[in-house]
């Protein structure tokens, strides 16, 4: 390999290349790759781009073989190993939803209308731990849980938990099989996608995040039926119970909690303008 190449023609080559696997944002992943790997920000890239490469062969080797990975469609986040949400840094690998930011919104949601901090919140599905943690960080609440189904879950949950000191209490079960009591506050993003959904998303989603954590049986509603069902039991009087959604599920979700007996039932939107979060109090 070539040493005396620039940092710019390292870059535009594994541009290059993502583009002809067809990768949408083949630049932008192409830059995040070359800054983990050569430990960069843009300003030092800017002044040092035209300069012939430093460092050793080894780095580059990884560099291109982090850019033969993504070229296979194995999601950046996972190839990183990281993911930003709420300003927060959390690690991610193939058994945990890779953090979205439509999903913000949820947390964004509950932090505007939750304003005690003496309340209990669970979050039930809690994969990476995301929304958990980031309550538990910017909501200080008095006492926050999440539980998931997944053992490997749980462990990815627990390792944000460590690194964020959130002091989020992690376990698992099956929804409330090992809840503790009750709650002024459940939360969840549950499975909601439908089988044959699933087939048609992009291969950084079917084929590298858990199926377990995208398929939702029953036409996608059977989660927000189980959870609906338990959670009235489970909330404090005044309690509030939050989903995230899939676009077209509003009007469906709302009406399980309004079977279930919820008022106050509302939808918010995301960024799109899309269906994202329906909430209801018990």
């Amino acid at each position: 390999m070539d040493l005396k190449r620039s940092y710019e023609e390292l870059l535009k080559e594994g541009a290059r290349r993502l583009k002809q696997a067809g990768i949408a944002e083949y630049d932008l992943d192409a830059w995040y790759l070359m800054e983990e790997c050569f430990s960069m920000d843009r300003v030092y890239y800017l002044i040092h781009k035209k300069d012939p490469v430093t460092q050793d062969e080894e780095i580059l080797q990884d560099y291109f073989e982090k850019i033969k990975k993504r070229a296979e469609r194995i999601p950046l986040q996972h190839i990183i190993g990281t993911q930003e949400f709420m300003g927060f840094s959390f690690a991610v690998n193939e058994h945990v939803l890779i953090p979205r930011q439509d999903t913000e919104i949820l947390v964004e949601t509950i932090l505007e209308e939750q304003k005690r901090k003496d309340i209990s919140v669970l979050d039930m599905c809690t994969g990476s731990g995301c929304i958990a943690i980031s309550l538990a960080l910017l909501g200080h609440y008095e006492h926050v849980e999440g539980t998931d189904l997944s053992l490997q879950a749980i462990a990815v949950a627990r390792q944000n938990n460590d690194s964020l000191h959130a002091g989020v209490e992690f376990y698992t079960g099956d929804l409330f099989e090992h809840a503790k009591g009750t709650y002024d506050v459940i939360v969840s993003n549950p499975p909601y996608i439908r089988k044959e959904v699933i087939e048609t998303l992009e291969p950084e989603v079917k084929d590298h995040e858990p199926y377990q954590a995208l398929y939702g049986p029953e036409n996608g509603l059977y989660f927000y039926r189980a959870i609906s069902r338990e959670a009235k039991k489970r909330l404090r009087p005044g309690g509030s119970l939050y989903f995230e959604i899939g676009y077209d599920q509003a009007e469906s979700v709302s009406e399980i909690l309004k079977g279930e007996g919820f008022h106050g039932i509302r939808v918010r939107n995301d960024l799109a303008g899309l269906n994202r979060v329906v909430m209801g109090n018990i």
